[in-house]
């Protein structure tokens, strides 16, 4: 229903396992060199747990994948068997012939036998069980009299339980301790990161069909929220929120969206989010333009201020570094003790600092450090957060711990010109494209500034002088140093407007 209007092939977020949607998040990767190098040891038991819906049978597939072409496997589904039970049932996966109503014995033979074969002809036999908190004591226990069977280097047969966390739980079981001591290795799989909640998303849209991004960064945080991490409730979400934006017209997907989905599906009830009430009264110190403040513990009612202590005068680096920590906690960052931009790296963002107009730095539509200069001209940081909508010429600064609402043309007098925002880079950028590019490169430049002039793209084989001016506009419009060509400069200003990642000045900073 919605996979045209999204631009998808298939459904990427169907809940039924398919190899080609395959995502292995860092845990995965991680708990899959555990369960390989516990084979590897020839020990008798792996062991591999983790929540409903985490991944483990992801983790499964990827291991007998990588299994030597020499491994005979079992893979038993449904644990809940009697000890005879079970032994047919890897009798059946193995190929191996019983007789009508056989005995334990019997059944045990057949498998010694059937594993002692294997090994005189240099094959290895694996059995995976999954689900396998709901084995019975005896059953592990006939489990383990299986793996007795040994060279003087190496089990004959190895087995790979996978379970949820009350399997960790059997196992301790004092009449299981010999088994627990023969587990080489063992590995509990926890939800993914909010980080790794975006490259799944992304990867299964790209699987389906999209290169572009669907979600947007709030839509992401919802779903890291709603979902706890859990890639099959995930699948539910993001399959349930493209229904409703579709429904809607939705071009991109917002956290309104994911909270839609998340009371359809979860039966969870979105909460509203704390909202910092509006209290009258003014700032002294250079802020005579501010007419209201809001303090940023949420309260059920505004509480008139009788008057607002005057603004400190703060030592500079701590003044700017606040502005930093207030933005990365509106991009829903942790905010890092010091060196912001350093910190902002390790969470695939970037700093971009410049020098603009306040026209400009509004066009940009990004939250922002600014730097302001007070009446008595001295320097002082603040965090340009939102915009009024509809007309509404006010904006929302934080400083520190209070919030101020500024009239623009308070902002105009003290804007001294230079902000640094944070943006979200998407993929590798070209260090320059001008006369001479490629031709991949230059079309890549044609698209963007169309998008964003709001004018059909023309179909390009070089760089030329139409383009060129198009380009020196876009450079004069954001105080850039206009020569018609993309520069460094150009390029993340360029990528920077036409991501959907991110907060915006606005949507109240909201993405």
């Amino acid at each position: 229903m919605y996979k045209g209007f999204y631009g998808l092939a298939e459904s990427p977020f169907s809940i039924a396992p398919n190899p080609a949607f395959l995502f292995l998040s860092g845990r995965h990767r991680e708990a899959l060199a555990h369960l390989t190098y516990g084979l590897g040891e020839n020990g008798g038991f792996v062991l591999l747990t983790g929540e409903v819906g985490t991944g483990k049978t992801t983790v499964s597939r990827s291991l007998l994948k990588q299994l030597p072409e020499n491994t005979d496997t079992a893979f038993i589904l449904n644990p809940a068997l009697t000890e005879l039970e079970l032994l047919a049932t890897l009798c059946d996966e193995l190929a191996i012939p019983y007789d009508p109503a056989p005995t334990l014995k019997q059944l045990t033979d057949k498998i010694s036998a059937f594993l002692l074969a294997n090994h005189q002809a240099g094959r290895n036999t694996v059995m995976i069980i999954d689900e396998a908190q709901h084995l019975k004591p005896e059953v592990l226990e006939q489990l383990r009299l299986l793996t007795n069977l040994e060279t003087d280097t190496r089990k004959l047969l190895q087995v790979i339980l996978i379970g949820q966390p009350e399997l960790q739980e059997l196992l301790q079981r004092r009449e299981l301790r010999q088994l627990a001591q023969r587990i080489t290795a063992r590995y509990h799989l926890l939800p993914l990161t909010k980080e790794e909640v975006s490259h799944y998303v992304q990867h299964r849209l790209q699987v389906a069909g999209r290169a572009q991004p669907l979600f947007k960064s709030a839509a992401i945080r919802a779903l890291h929220q709603y979902s706890g991490g859990v890639p099959r409730v995930i699948n539910l979400l993001c399959e349930r929120a493209l229904m409703g934006g579709y429904a809607h017209q939705k071009i991109y997907l917002g956290r309104r969206e994911v909270e839609a989905a998340a009371a359809e599906v979860l039966g969870i009830k979105a909460k509203a989010k704390g909202r910092w009430p509006w209290m009258a009264g003014a700032l002294a110190a250079g802020l005579a333009g501010a007419a209201v403040v809001y303090a940023l513990a949420p309260k059920p009612a505004p509480q008139p201020l009788a008057e607002a202590p005057p603004m400190p005068r703060l030592n500079r680096f701590d003044d700017d570094l606040q502005a930093y920590q207030a933005l990365l906690h509106h991009w829903g960052q942790p905010v890092p003790a010091n060196a912001p931009c350093d910190y902002a790296l390790t969470r695939q963002l970037a700093c971009l600092d410049g020098v603009s107009s306040w026209q400009q730095l509004l066009a940009m539509d990004y939250p922002a450090v600014v730097s302001l200069r007070g009446e008595e001209g001295s320097l002082f940081y603040g965090a340009l957060l939102a915009r009024g909508r509809d007309g509404d010429a006010r904006l929302t600064l934080q400083f520190g711990d209070q919030w101020i609402s500024v009239s623009k043309s308070w902002f105009i007098n003290h804007f001294d010109g230079h902000y640094s925002l944070i943006w979200q880079p998407v993929g590798q950028l070209p260090r320059l494209v001008g006369e001479g590019s490629a031709q991949g490169q230059v079309q890549w430049l044609e698209n963007t500034l169309s998008r964003l002039q709001q004018r059909p793209a023309r179909m390009l084989q070089s760089y030329d002088s139409q383009l060129r001016q198009q380009v020196m506009q876009f450079q004069r419009r954001f105080g850039l140093e206009v020569d018609g060509i993309a520069g460094r400069q150009t390029l993340e200003l360029l990528s920077l407007m036409s991501s959907e990642q991110g907060p915006r000045l606005s949507q109240g900073g909201e993405a």
